[in-house]
């Protein structure tokens, strides 16, 4: 025969450990290798055996005084150390009888309270993804959408019996939904109660089917109509109240969640309510100012460059970005310059820039003077 393991390290506690503890480790184990929660694990099964056993001496004080002091031999009649020990698990039957310990020990951990079954439920919630267009998130739209969803038949009005017919009280639970039975427990007698697995905790049997639904329950194709509100961003989302699967016993439906998918804009880049884009220029517009064309979210619009306009200059257009959701105020743009540096550059052009180039002098380049005048200080 094996040589049992300390009833202490079963439970993964330290020796003298307080009887809060002590319930508290059991409790947690006894969770996590239940039969039920582990059907057919032979060795979640024989870990579960060891764990009751542990808790059966422990949780009794006087066993818990007897094992303290003289081990296993204190607790086990094979070792003549007398009492019960940690015998009379076997009045459990296995598993059978623990499942109902198990719920009302752990407050309903096992499938909850069985006298909720007829109560209003909210029906479930549907969750969709919209794609929309860049300027559709800016100014908004009205949309449609198609989804299904879960309704109450109209037929039998949801109680799932041919019309004309009534439900019937389950002659399992007379009724009542659930079952009730005493067990002997470690803790002592214990009542507890398990859903009528005949009726499903409703107290009523369905004698004649409708036959247009399935339970009460009909599938529907629905359509509607989304106002998309303008300013709206990507990752954003609608919530349609009561518009999704239909209740229980008469609680509300559920809701319909749409979070939005917003199409990159193929110049501007969003950043909140702000728009920025970058626009490229040549060498002699930045040099000698120009009027540029400037695209924005409502048309296109000329702004004047200053000449000497330095690559990555940028400006502002105040109220020129997206709308702010709820408001009628806008957000800005800012468009960067980016000054284009000619390449290919034929032997006429490239001898015009040297002569160019001749005439510049340190006043013409204020950032590259300042530059080298900065390096030769610091090796002086």
């Amino acid at each position: 025969m094996a040589e049992k393991r300390d009833y202490y390290e079963v439970l993964g506690l330290s020796k003298g450990a307080s009887d809060d503890e002590i319930k508290r480790a059991f409790k947690k184990m006894a969770k996590k290798y239940h039969p039920d929660l582990n059907p057919g694990n032979k060795e979640a099964e024989a870990k579960f055996k060891e764990i009751n056993e542990a808790y059966g001496v422990l949780s009794d004080a006087e066993k818990k005084s007897r094992y303290d002091q003289f081990g296993h031999a204190g607790v086990d009649p094979s070792y003549g150390g007398g009492g019960g020990g940690a015998g009379g698990f076997g009045d459990f039957g296995g598993f059978g009888g623990f499942g109902d310990i198990f719920e009302t020990f752990f407050g309903g951990g096992m499938g909850g309270s069985s006298r909720r079954a007829n109560a209003p439920a909210k029906g479930e919630d549907i969750h969709l993804r919209l794609n929309i267009e860049f300027n559709d998130a800016a100014f908004g739209c009205e949309k449609e959408i198609h989804y299904t969803r879960r309704c109450t038949c109209k037929s039998c009005k949801g109680t799932g019996a041919k019309g004309g017919t009534e439900l019937e009280t389950c002659p399992q639970c007379s009724g009542r939904g659930v079952i009730s039975s005493v067990q002997r427990t470690i803790l002592g007698n214990v009542q507890s109660q398990r859903t009528c697995p005949s009726c499903s905790g409703t107290g009523k049997r369905i004698k004649t089917p409708c036959p247009d639904c399935h339970g009460g329950i009909v599938t529907e194709s629905k359509n509607t109509k989304v106002k998309i509100p303008a300013g709206i961003d990507n990752g954003q989302t609608l919530t349609l109240r009561e518009q999704g699967n239909s209740g229980r016993n008469g609680g509300p439906a559920g809701d319909v969640y749409i979070t939005l998918s917003v199409a990159p804009h193929r110049i501007f880049d969003r950043r909140g309510n702000d728009i920025y884009c970058e626009i490229p220029i040549s060498f002699t517009d930045a040099a000698l100012g120009c009027e540029m064309t400037v695209p924005t979210l409502d048309g296109k619009i000329k702004y004047n460059v200053p000449e000497g306009t330095q690559t990555d200059s940028t400006f502002r257009f105040k109220g020129k970005g997206v709308p702010k959701l709820g408001s009628k105020s806008r957000g800005d743009m800012y468009v960067t310059v980016t000054v284009e540096i000619p390449k290919n550059l034929t032997g006429k052009q490239k001898e015009l820039l040297r002569k160019f180039a001749e005439t510049v002098t340190d006043k013409n380049l204020e950032k590259k003077t300042s530059f080298f005048q900065k390096l030769n200080n610091m090796f002086k």
